[in-house]
């Protein structure tokens, strides 16, 4: 009798450990889903709106070289200060490209531990 239920008992034990083993693996495969996704739609809009944003920035610096040659009357000079600007830029980006990567890992690590 003791030995019936024993292995009654045994029985019930090991379908609940293959249900949480089979809805442990749904939930991962959704947590895995739900991060691709985010990733996919942050990497999209950061493409368009980066795309728009460089093409805003190519006509500007274009106006911007364009008034620089008309005050210092050299074509040249004017492309070359604001090439040298952005140049500039890059520079100062590349020194401080640890305090950039901080606030990324912060983002990213927050929505895939979410």
């Amino acid at each position: 009798m003791a030995l019936t239920e024993l292995k009654k008992d045994l029985a019930e034990a090991e379908a609940d450990v293959r249900s949480y083993l089979a809805n442990s693996e749904e939930y991962a495969k959704l947590k895995i889903f739900k991060v691709l996704m985010e990733l996919v739609i942050t990497f999209a809009q950061t493409l368009l709106i980066g795309a728009l944003a460089l093409l805003a920035l190519f006509l500007l610096s274009w106006a911007a070289s364009n008034a620089l040659n008309v005050v210092l009357e050299s074509t040249y000079l004017g492309f070359l200060y604001i090439g040298m600007g952005y140049i500039l830029i890059a520079v100062i980006c590349y020194f401080f490209r640890e305090k950039i990567n901080a606030p990324l890992l912060r983002k990213f690590s927050k929505h895939y531990f979410d």
